[in-house]
């Protein structure tokens, strides 16, 4: 048989798998993070029908070369083109990622981790962070204070029950600010009783519920019933819970409010609330909470939500007890300014010692239209908040996830941890844009790295598309099929000088 007839062979086989990577790399162009491969061929032992001789000196004979003859060519090397970026395609999808780098985002696969170019990902129904394949991306987990556990790689339940609300807290400090005109005509009606401009102020408690309070303000009398120039007093009139009234200061005919206060300064009195996660009910009669009532008992309590307002008369300078009430005097220079600042507090499970602070410092007593209003917190500080609900999630050049939520708060929930190899093209293809690592790439350590470390970063809303060349893949295309055709004529060519050699028989 002749020897070019399987030369020939071999060359259709490694030419038919070169056109089997071409095919493969074209049908993958528009694949999310595909890298193409590329095919290198190699020649098959040679027969030696005469070794190499050196020149003989004795006989005069000089050297000759040897005599080999190919058998053919083999399949050298089918190489990845790993590092090789492919071109960025925008999406605007925050879940969506680019990995400017060489390195690897990791996904768990039926409890192994694999590893992808591919960051078109999405959150599932369960709140985890996948891949299209359903494919859990893995990083690191937040701690409470919004720090990073950099340990063994898991996967990221971003959006997961216990994210989806930002914790309440409870309103520590509040400001009134505006004027307040002596000549306004709320002071001069005729009812003594309704002679007051009225203040409003909101707050929350420590469970996120937000309260309004009605403060009255009222010009100053002295013991004789005649005006105190310059001089107010700030009662605390009611507190309201989505507009039902859950305590109400009596006022009487003398424009008292109910309570009892020293004249000057504040006398500080407390707010109770419930902060069980129960619901209890009040006692009028006995001026007490009642866990679980009878049924005759429920008919004249009062019911008390988790977080609402306990009703009844406390003590002032108790704490633990029902409000009472509040009372200050505002006093005002020639100026129009107030003086001294006066800042006290009343109980509202706010700060360490379950008050809010209020600040009218910034009243003053001009000509002006009387116009006051309260803002929370004293120049930003001790705001409180109400429960929030995650209004975005992002994530950062870092691959921390930052949620935002509708209360201001943010907090991050993870981070996406990278895995790089010594031998990045050693990694072994299997399949949904995946790699599993070898012998070759290096082994992954479970715990991964900060993209950062090697200054590489993420691109959110971007995708890293296949880095195939479609017009050198055309240009090789071409080549292959002209050497498949070159060999197939081989195999033609040694048929026929094979038949000649059957016909001399004849």
């Amino acid at each position: 048989m002749m020897r070019s007839l399987f030369s020939g062979v071999s060359g259709l086989k490694v030419h038919q798998t070169k056109m089997d990577v071409i095919g493969n790399n074209i049908a993958n162009v528009n694949t999310v993070g595909f890298k193409s491969s590329s095919v290198t061929f190699s020649d098959i032992f040679y027969q030696t029908t005469q070794s190499a001789s050196g020149p003989n000196a004795a006989t005069g004979a000089g050297g000759q070369n040897a005599r080999q003859i190919g058998l053919g060519s083999t399949l050298g090397s089918i190489s990845v083109n790993i590092t090789g970026q492919g071109g960025s395609q925008r999406t605007d999808n925050p879940f969506d990622l680019m990995i400017n780098g060489d390195a690897f985002f990791i996904l768990n696969k039926g409890g192994t981790n694999y590893f992808t170019k591919a960051g078109n990902f999405t959150v599932d129904e369960a709140g985890t962070l996948v891949n299209s394949a359903g494919y859990p991306v893995m990083g690191w987990q937040a701690d409470a204070e919004g720090g990073i556990k950099k340990d063994r790689v898991s996967a990221l339940h971003v959006m997961a029950e216990e994210n989806m609300k930002a914790s309440p807290a409870a309103t520590t400090q509040s400001t009134f600010f505006g004027n307040i005109n002596s000549e306004d005509e709320a002071f001069t009606k005729s009812d003594k009783k309704d002679r007051y401009v009225p203040l409003q102020m909101q707050f929350y408690d420590a469970l996120g519920y937000e309260y309004t309070a009605q403060f009255h303000i009222r010009e100053k009398m002295d013991n004789a019933g005649a005006k105190l120039s310059g001089q107010y007093t700030v009662d605390l009139a009611t507190i309201t819970k989505d507009g039902t009234v859950l305590v109400d200061c009596k006022e009487d005919a003398n424009n008292a409010s109910g309570m009892d206060y020293s004249g000057s300064g504040f006398t500080q009195l407390t707010i109770a609330f419930n902060t069980t996660k129960t619901t209890q009910y009040y006692d009028p009669t006995n001026n007490s909470l009642i866990t679980s009532p009878t049924d005759a008992q429920k008919a004249t309590a009062i019911k008390v939500e988790p977080g609402g307002i306990i009703p009844g008369q406390g003590t002032a300078g108790t704490p633990g007890n029902a409000l009472a009430g509040f009372s200050t005097t505002l006093a005002f220079a020639g100026t129009g300014a107030l003086t001294p600042d006066p800042t006290d507090a009343f109980a509202a499970a706010g700060d360490e010692n379950g008050q809010l602070k209020i600040d009218f410092s910034q009243l003053t007593n001009y000509g002006a239209t009387s116009d006051v209003d309260s803002a929370r917190g004293i120049d930003g500080i001790g705001k409180g908040k109400a429960v929030g609900s995650m209004s975005s999630l992002g994530i950062q050049t870092d691959g921390k996830i930052v949620a935002s939520y509708s209360n201001g708060d943010t907090r991050i929930l993870g981070q996406i941890a990278v895995a790089n190899f010594a031998n990045a093209a050693g990694l072994e293809k299997v399949g949904e844009n995946l790699y599993a690592e070898t012998l070759n790439s290096g082994s992954f350590n479970g715990i991964g790295e900060d993209i950062t470390a090697n200054g590489d970063k993420f691109s959110t809303g971007v995708l890293e598309m296949s880095n195939v060349d479609l017009s050198t893949e055309f240009v090789e295309m071409i080549t292959t099929q002209r050497g498949f055709q070159a060999n197939s004529r081989i195999i033609t060519v040694s048929d026929s000088m094979l038949e000649e050699l059957i016909n001399l028989k004849r």
